[in-house]
């Protein structure tokens, strides 16, 4: 089982802060494969053209990182500022 937190406006998009996931093992692109699958809506919001970061236990993480069981991964958007 792991922690998922959704961040900006992939919270707003996705309409949850917050989620757990049944987990057999993998890396990030494993988990924004599961992800997607869940529809059109879920697909276009992490699309791979969004350029965004996750973050596995408090680090930012490549992509590739196993994610571990237990583990609390954040998925980050894009953020813009000035």
């Amino acid at each position: 089982m792991i922690s998922i937190l959704y961040f900006g406006v992939l919270k707003q998009r996705l309409k949850t802060e917050r989620e757990t996931l049944e987990w057999k093992g993998g890396c990030g692109i494993d988990l924004l494969a599961i992800l997607r699958a869940r529809g059109a809506e879920w697909d276009d919001a992490l699309a791979e053209d969004k350029i965004f970061r996750i973050v596995i236990n408090k680090q930012i993480s490549p992509w590739e990182a196993e994610i571990p069981d237990g583990a609390e991964v954040g998925l980050l958007p894009p953020v813009t500022g000035g």
